[in-house]
């Protein structure tokens, strides 16, 4: 029954984040926001709202190993697992440069929270992400907001980015009817009675396998939150429109990096569990990689590296679950 918890709490997550950003998209249209700027603001954030609401409240009942687990897993699933799904589909052409400048600031982020992490490297304290910190990291999500909202300007015609967004919208010009409040509200309570079913049957399963809740975050919760981003990375590799399929991936783990586990931190410190740096610093490897490919090479991440990036997942993931 623990795990059918979990499943339909992530089921509600789910189902919440799609009609929040379906009513808030409804609504955005109604003052005249276009798709592009709904697409790149609303949809990139509602994406990221299972992980958001479990970690927040994870945080709130103590359980800060499961929000670490479940951000860091969420991370590694979208840089491994789904993107390596989504070059069997079709390799990935990078033409835009808005996707090659989040890249690098991707490693920033990777890195800082790394550094971050390593308290017990510096002193005597315990591996923690604490107030001061989160309040960095929030900071540094200010400014990728910001060059964001320069680079709509400036690029706006030219970006392959905004292109494939023009053509193919990420949301629709469906009317604006008078459920769209109801879409938002009842959005929310999906999301909040997801992710306390979520949250609490994580915890009821960690205690009854006698595992550390960090390891039900990185794979179990974790997978679950990641499957907006794997349906519309999926589809965007279908469509051929590649920035668009990494410029998701490369969104969604900056707003969890920089935005989501801060959050978590400033309701309560998250404590790293154990091999929490490695899962880090394999984070920091598999982003890391992405940068000579898009940068220095063809600008080309094929099937045989989106096969390796798959393995590399799955044996790190045997080598955590069994050892």
């Amino acid at each position: 029954m623990t795990i059918v918890g979990i499943v339909f709490g992530i089921v509600l997550l789910i189902a919440g984040g799609t009609a929040l950003v379906h009513g808030a998209s409804q609504i955005a249209a109604r003052f005249g926001v276009s798709p592009m700027v709904v697409g790149l603001t609303i949809v990139a954030f509602g994406t990221s709202m299972p992980e958001l609401v479990v970690n927040m409240i994870g945080a709130s009942r103590g359980a800060t190993e499961l929000a670490f687990g479940n951000v860091i897993g969420s991370n590694l699933a979208n840089l491994a697992l789904v993107l390596g799904v989504a070059t069997l589909i079709r390799p990935i052409d990078i033409q835009g440069q808005l996707v090659q400048r989040e890249l690098p600031l991707l490693l920033f982020a990777t890195a800082v929270l790394t550094i971050m992490s390593m308290d017990g490297f510096f002193d005597i304290s315990i591996d923690k992400i604490g107030r001061s910190e989160a309040v960095i990291l929030l900071l540094v999500f200010g400014n990728f907001l910001y060059i964001m909202a320069l680079d709509f300007v400036r690029s706006r015609n030219s970006d392959p980015l905004f292109v494939d967004i023009d053509k193919n919208p990420l949301v629709d010009n469906a009317p604006v009817n008078r459920f769209s409040a109801i879409f938002v509200i009842s959005g929310m309570l999906l999301l909040y009675y997801g992710g306390e079913m979520t949250v609490h049957h994580s915890v009821v399963l960690a205690e009854h396998l006698e595992i550390s809740p960090a390891i039900v975050g990185l794979f179990i919760v974790a997978l679950g939150t990641s499957m907006p981003e794997l349906v519309t990375t999926i589809v965007a590799a279908a469509r051929n429109e590649s920035d668009l399929a990494l410029g998701n991936i490369v969104g969604s783990n900056l707003f969890n990096t920089l935005l989501v586990l801060p959050s978590s931190a400033l309701v309560s410190p998250v404590v790293i569990p154990d091999g929490g740096i490695s899962d880090l610093a394999l984070s920091l490897v598999f982003t890391l990689s992405l940068i000579p490919i898009f940068l220095f090479g063809r600008a080309r991440l094929g099937r045989m590296a989106g096969i390796g990036f798959l393995l590399v997942y799955f044996g790190w993931a045997f080598a955590r679950i069994t050892l």
